[in-house]
């Protein structure tokens, strides 16, 4: 019978090893979409997964048990990949603006057959900032205050860009769902 996470946290709390790695095992899969949501590249979600892991690691004496102990490690997944992603910014690392906007369906799936997948590679075609915005809010489920905070941008911003990061991924999802198929 798996261990409760209650029980991984106690025994990571003792310092125990083999609780860190089954608590890593039992959350890492869940940890890295999320900062694949919010990293640019994987070789980033996984430097993000890592350091959200040693931030859990080291500070499991600020989880006080108000809420789902995985609700707290994604929060942490989500900050310490926004923080990595706006280091890059600041850094001046060029973002692949060909990454950006070169979207590859050579079946040309339409709307009622577009998949999960379609719609997350959709999703990652958004400019960075718009991307950011409709994860937050409408995976995560910030509210804009919470996203303005996060990302330090007025909430104003955070509702304009959600705006048109929905409006641009709708034409994007129409163009798609335009494109002929091509069976052979």
């Amino acid at each position: 019978m798996a261990e409760s996470i209650d029980a991984l946290v106690d025994g990571c709390r003792r310092g125990r090893p083999a609780a860190q790695r089954r608590l890593y095992e039992r959350l890492g899969y869940q940890l890295m979409g999320v900062c694949l949501r919010y990293c640019p590249s994987r070789a980033d979600a996984e430097d993000a997964l890592q350091l959200t892991f040693v931030k859990i690691f080291t500070r499991l004496d600020q989880f006080r048990n108000q809420g789902p102990f995985e609700a707290w490690a994604r929060r942490i997944a989500v900050t310490t990949s926004l923080n990595l992603w706006q280091q890059q910014q600041q850094r001046g690392l060029p973002l692949d603006p060909e990454e950006a906007t070169n979207v590859h369906h050579p079946d040309g799936t339409p709307f009622d057959q577009l998949s999960a997948d379609d719609l997350v590679r959709q999703m990652n075609t958004l400019p960075p900032g718009y991307r950011t915005v409709l994860n937050l809010y409408a995976i995560e489920g910030y509210t804009h205050a919470e996203i303005g905070e996060l990302l330090g941008i007025s909430e104003g911003t955070s509702k304009s860009q959600l705006s048109r990061a929905r409006r641009l991924l709708e034409e994007r999802l129409h163009q798609q769902a335009q494109t002929p198929s091509h069976h052979d």
